[in-house]
């Protein structure tokens, strides 16, 4: 069992609701931590966006609790009917991830009609909202989430996965119905990475200072999920084809095995450039390789058309496998080119805190 940060700021959340609506006596404490549990969100940046909405939707429970048990009462019929009225006011105003919290302070403030209703209802009205600001808090100062962090270690860890199966393809050595299974996690990942991708754009920057930094790193970012797709896209092609890989004569096999582990060197090279972990040495040599090792393959495409060596369905299938390889290194050069940007513009915020 593991114990994200998420579920632990959840707990001290709950925790912390439930202490502040002890010490100022205001009940149900209970209900102040069911609000804590509702407002935990996975970016600070989300924290203060669900905190506008849920006020907003706090507020509109307690003022159509206080207008409807007023002028009719607290019967369990008025109570479902103000129910449904605040589902269509959130509807309307779009935030309907709030009306549970609205229906709740709704429930909470139409519970009585006794004693001086005006100071139960700003009771009620205040638990909701400690518990609301309570994860807010905590989200803001206890382990704040590293996004670009994670988001970084969840590409890296997609693009080996990818870069192992490219290397056993294009050896033959790869199980098809292992792969077709694994090809379906790969793309699970690639949505989970790409959803985390948003969560560290969302977030916004206090400090003039870090903006320009942050917007590279955007775009790196974008770019090292571009490139790992694109190497994706080759692997499916090779599943795909994979008996008409095995079919081609062995000089063109030959070709594209050289091409590709070179293309799988450069990629996982760039990684660990970004990552500190490799020299921040000019590509050229590198990339002169791969330049000749794509000009071999493409040379030997055109003569397998010019001589007809293969026949017109096998030329066409090679055509696609070719040009998405040559997509994947044009991808890999850029992605290149903009870890050198970074490190050069902006060396102080390159360094990534792996805790």
């Amino acid at each position: 069992m593991k114990f994200g940060a998420r579920i632990l700021k959840t707990g001290v959340a709950v925790t912390l609701a439930l202490y502040i609506t002890m010490l100022l006596n205001i009940e149900p404490a209970t209900f102040a931590a069911v609000a804590a549990v509702f407002a935990v969100q996975p970016s600070v940046y989300r924290s203060y966006r669900t905190i506008l909405e849920q006020f907003q939707a706090n507020v509109i429970g307690a003022i159509v609790a206080v207008v409807f048990t007023l002028a009719f009462g607290n019967e369990p019929f008025v109570i479902g009917i103000g129910a449904i009225l605040i589902i269509a006011i959130c509807l309307k105003l779009k935030i309907e991830k709030t009306i549970s919290l609205a229906v709740v302070t709704l429930i909470l403030i139409m519970e009585t009609t006794s004693g001086n209703f005006y100071l139960f209802a700003l009771s009620r009205f205040s638990v909701i909202m400690i518990g609301v600001l309570c994860s807010f808090v905590v989200n803001l100062f206890f382990l704040p989430p590293k996004h670009e962090t994670k988001l970084f270690q969840k590409i890296t860890t997609n693009t080996e996965n990818v870069t192992q199966w490219l290397r056993l393809m294009i050896r033959n050595d790869a199980d098809h119905m292992a792969l077709k299974e694994d090809l379906q996690k790969l793309r699970n990942e690639m949505i989970e990475i790409n959803n985390f991708y948003l969560l560290y754009k969302e977030e916004r920057d206090y400090l003039k200072k870090t903006e320009y930094p942050k917007g590279r790193k955007l775009v790196l970012f974008r770019q090292m999920i571009t490139t790992t797709e694109k190497a994706t896209a080759v692997l499916k092609n090779l599943h795909f084809h994979e008996q008409s890989i095995l079919d081609l004569p062995e000089e063109m096999r030959e070709l594209l095995q050289t091409q590709i582990d070179y293309l799988i060197q450069f990629h996982e090279r760039t990684l660990f450039k970004y990552s500190g972990k490799a020299r921040h040495e000019s590509s050229e040599d590198f990339l002169s390789e791969i330049d000749r090792s794509e000009k071999s393959l493409t040379e030997q495409l055109i003569i397998y058309s010019e001589k007809k060596r293969l026949n017109q369905e096998d030329w066409t299938e090679l055509f696609q496998t070719v040009g998405l390889i040559i997509g994947y290194k044009d991808q890999l050069k850029h992605l290149d080119l903009l870890i050198d940007s970074v490190y050069t513009y902006h060396p102080e915020e390159t360094v990534l805190n792996e805790e």
